[in-house]
């Protein structure tokens, strides 16, 4: 008779045969990439010098669309690039909103002296804020609202 824990063949007195042995487990494979966009490099100072600059100038031409795409672009990369885009944006709201109230006041006469005075203003102090936002300086506009933060 046979012991049952015995790891013999009682038959040939050699033992069982065994599984052939398992080669070494598998590592795992690299995890799951992380959620959400991938985090943007950070801008150097020269190209955030320039992105403010551009959204001072932008603002001459394109009125307030050009500060509005640097700040949607530039927000969450560079502070100073988010600042100054601000600042000019909340600008050319400003003007966008003197303009109205010129055209308005142009049927009794006073928008036709009042609609250059704000052109001219405009252009001025849009080219003062993108000189300082070059050199790296902050820059107030003389007569500004925060809009948007």
């Amino acid at each position: 008779m046979t012991t049952p824990q015995s790891p013999y063949d009682p038959t040939t007195g050699k033992p069982y045969p065994s599984e052939p042995a398992a080669g070494a487990q598998p590592a795992y494979g690299p995890g799951p990439q992380p959620y959400g966009a991938p985090n943007q490099a950070p801008v150097s100072p020269s190209d955030a010098k320039t992105w403010a600059m551009l959204a001072h100038f932008g603002g001459i031409v394109l009125g307030f669309v050009a500060p509005l795409i640097v700040w949607v672009m530039y927000k969450d990369r560079d502070e100073f690039v988010r600042r100054h885009a601000v600042d000019a944006l909340n600008f050319q709201i400003v003007l966008a909103i003197a303009y109205v109230v010129s055209a308005a006041l142009m049927i009794v006469l006073i928008g036709l002296l009042l609609f250059p005075i704000v052109w001219i203003a405009g252009i001025v102090f849009s080219v003062l804020a993108g000189i300082a936002a070059n050199n790296g300086r902050e820059y107030k506009y003389p007569f500004n609202l925060s809009l948007v933060k």
